[in-house]
Formats: structure tokens, C-alpha cells, sequence
């Protein structure tokens, strides 16, 4: 290993050093402290608003000269309503019980244990993100909630937008009199930090990766660190049978072009062979008319000539990008084979006024959430009424769908007797 990677090795684990004490520190921490901390967070947010504005222009322009796409520019783009969000979710998360401390269970045995199941926090968390700076503030609010230090890696196009945010959040910390290594930037644009943090064994306990599906499989490749994954959102929307016009229409449209950089967009659009012609046709015509590309089977490719083929990469593509793909499907259970087979598990919805249809799609997709009659853009965990979200695991161990402060938590087993001693 060269000189440039010992520095970079031995910078993560200073850092990680650091975040271990504070973790110590924050683990007996009150909720009033932590609290406190948010709080002073939102005013610091408040006052310094303007200053993050021109870091995020900086950011932007930056973005744009490298030829950033406008999904990409979407997600890295503040404004004064974006930040007006990100203090909303602060205070959210102060309004929400603390779960360090919850008692899960307590039960007594005939051997004179008297046990109880409690929440503790996960230690320190590092997460790894792409170009959300608003990720800064929500990682640092839920791990601050939930007991945990955290250690940041954004990435280079944010860096100076995550900078200000970071010191307001540091600032809040300063005011609960709570260390400011609970909340630490790698503010090394070095790739080889992300290599440093996924190696860190014994000083970050859990990393969560949160961006494109390169980073995530980047971060599965080389971890030695237990990972939390956030994979791509190649969800899906179905229009059932015995679907209801306006609501598919609506629905299917907000999914995909709310916000087409975001994880929970749509990617594709099941249709099923009976509505093919009438909501079908009307959904994908919309979806033409507002600019979005549509790439189709056969069957959708009759409907107009502006419908490109679909090759079978596009059922398993999340797009980030005015692009849907488009398929017939014969049945509610073909539309949830293709799902189950193509999709990333992250967010999927089917648009029917069939209770019994609603129910058995409810329960056959295999996706962290499952909707009905509901747009797919509201997978978000402020949107879920956690304040804020991590990311969307799409894991099936530990925490599945969106992560907030209650799920970066483990549990230990307290245990009390009147001095059993075991035959």
C-alpha cells in the first residue's frame, strides 16, 4: 500500500476512533439532550440558510459544467422549500418517542430469571451517499435519535452543500452539550476513503449504502462491515382488471413524473389485457403527451407509434429519467410473477377496486412496500411519519423498507434473579 492510502486509512479510523467515544457518550444520553440538539439544529438551519444556498449553487454549477443529468440535478438541487422540509422532519423527529430504552418484551421463568428485551443502539453508522445533501441532516437526525454516531461520506458533488449542513448540526450538538464527533464528514473526496470505512472492522459497526446500484454493489463487493443495503427502485405500477380510471390515470402519471430521480418513481407500468384498450391506452397517451418516453411489448406498441420497443433489459432498468417501460399482462398473478422476477424489491402498487385482487397482491409481492391505489413516490419515511429516512432498505434482515430512527437499533437481553445459580 502506497503512502496517500496509510493517510487515508489512518484518517477514517481517527475518525472512527472518534465516532466510537462519542457513541459511548450518546448511548447514555437523555432524550431531552438529543432533543435539545435537534432543536438547535432547526434554528441553525433557519440562520444559516442563505449561506447553504450559496454552497448548493456552487455544488449545482459544478454539476452542470461536468454534465450532470437533470434527475441527477434534481436530487442535488436546494431551495428554501427543500430545507423548510428538512427542518419540518427535525421536528418530527423530536416529536417522536426515543427508542433507546424501549422495553420490547419482559417475562419471568420458573428458574427465577426475570428477563426483559430492550432497544440499545447499533454504535457507529457509516453512510455513503451520492448526490442527496439533504441525506446529511436525516442521517445525522435518526442516528442522533437512536443513540448512534454517525460518520458521512457524500459524495464529491455535494460536498460543500453537506459541509453547511453539517455545521448546523454540529452547532446543535455544541448547544445540547453533546460531542461534536457524534456527527462526523469524510471531507476526503479520495475514493479510497470509501474503501477505508468498508474495511473498518471494530470501528464502524454497520455501513448503509444509499444511491445508484453502483455504489450499492461497490459497497457488497468490498465490505467487511455488516451492510444495511439501499438497491435501485425499479417499481412497478399495475392496472388491474377492475381498476378505476381516474385513479389509474392519476396515480401511474404522479408515480412516474412527480419526481423522476427519485428511488420510489416508477419504472414500469403493468397493464392487464382487459383495460388494455380504454384505461391502458388513456394512461400510456398521458404519459406520451407529458414527455415520457415508453417503451413497450407488442401489444402496447399497437396503441401508438410513439411506443418504442422494450428489449428485456428495460423490465429489470431503474431509468431515473422521463423513460417508462410498458407490458400486457394476462392476469393480476402474471403481474406479480413479473414483478417478483424483474423488480428490486423496493416499492410496488396495484391500481383495482377488487378488495380480494388488492389483498392477494398485497401479500404475494415479495417488495419492502406494497401499495394499493397509492402513488409509488410515496415510499419515503417522512411520507411513512418517520421524519426522516436513511434510505429503503431493500434487505429482508434487520430493517426492511424505510429505515428510521427505530430501526438503527439492535436489543439486549436484561436479565435479574435473586441469586439463581443454574443445576
Amino acid at each position: 500500500m502506497n503512502t496517500h492510502s496509510l493517510n487515508i486509512s489512518a484518517y477514517i479510523q481517527q475518525l472512527g476512533r472518534d465516532a466510537q467515544q462519542a457513541s459511548r457518550t450518546l448511548a447514555l444520553s437523555t432524550t431531552a439532550q438529543k432533543n435539545a440538539a435537534l432543536t438547535a439544529t432547526i434554528t441553525a438551519l433557519r440562520e444559516n440558510e442563505s449561506a447553504i444556498l450559496a454552497a448548493n449553487t456552487e455544488d449545482m454549477a459544478t454539476a452542470k459544467t461536468n454534465g450532470a443529468t437533470e434527475a441527477f440535478l434534481d436530487r442535488l438541487l436546494l431551495t428554501p422549500a427543500r430545507i423548510e422540509g428538512m427542518r419540518k422532519g427535525l421536528q418530527e423527529i423530536i416529536e417522536q418517542p426515543d427508542p433507546i430504552g424501549d422495553v420490547l418484551e419482559t417475562w419471568s421463568r420458573p428458574n427465577g430469571l426475570h428477563l426483559q428485551q430492550i432497544r440499545v443502539p447499533l454504535g457507529v453508522i457509516g453512510i455513503i451517499y451520492e448526490s442527496r445533501p439533504n441525506v446529511t441532516i436525516d442521517a445525522a437526525a435518526l442516528c442522533l435519535k437512536s443513540g448512534n454516531a454517525a460518520i458521512l461520506r457524500c459524495g464529491s458533488e455535494s460536498l460543500k452543500t453537506s459541509e453547511r449542513l453539517l455545521n448546523c448540526f454540529q452547532t446543535g450538538l455544541t448547544a445540547a452539550n453533546l460531542p461534536i464527533t457524534a456527527v462526523q464528514l469524510v471531507t476526503t473526496t479520495d475514493r479510497e476513503a470509501v474503501t477505508a470505512m468498508l474495511q473498518a472492522v471494530g470501528l464502524i459497526d454497520v455501513i448503509i449504502p444509499r444511491g445508484g446500484r453502483g455504489l450499492v454493489e461497490r459497497v457488497l463487493d468490498h465490505a467487511k462491515v455488516p451492510v444495511i443495503k439501499h438497491l435501485d427502485g425499479n417499481c412497478h405500477v399495475y392496472l388491474d382488471a377492475q381498476a378505476d380510471a381516474t385513479k389509474a390515470l392519476n396515480v401511474t402519471l404522479n408515480a412516474k413524473l412527480r419526481r423522476i430521480g427519485v428511488c420510489g418513481a416508477a419504472e414500469t407500468v403493468l397493464i392487464h389485457q382487459d383495460v388494455l384498450h380504454t384505461i391502458g391506452k388513456t394512461v400510456l397517451n398521458a404519459l406520451l403527451n407529458k414527455g415520457c418516453a415508453v417503451r413497450g411489448d407488442a401489444l402496447t406498441q399497437m396503441l401508438d407509434n410513439r411506443i418504442t420497443p422494450a428489449t428485456e433489459i428495460d423490465w429489470s432498468t431503474e431509468y431515473l429519467d422521463a423513460i417508462i417501460a410498458a407490458k400486457v399482462v394476462q392476469s393480476p398473478q402474471e403481474a406479480i410473477d413479473h414483478i417478483n422476477y424483474f423488480g428490486s424489491h423496493h416499492t410496488d402498487s396495484i391500481i383495482t377496486e377488487n378488495t380480494a385482487t388488492a389483498d392477494a397482491f398485497l401479500k404475494a409481492v415479495d417488495s419492502g412496500i406494497v401499495m394499493v391505489n397509492t402513488s409509488t413516490q410515496f415510499a419515503d419515511g417522512g411520507e411513512f411519519g418517520f421524519g426522516a429516512e436513511i434510505g429503503i432498505s431493500t434487505d429482508k434482515f434487520h430493517a426492511r423498507g424505510p429505515v428510521g430512527a427505530k430501526h438503527l437499533t439492535s436489543t439486549k437481553y436484561c436479565v435479574k434473579s435473586d441469586g439463581a445459580i443454574r443445576a
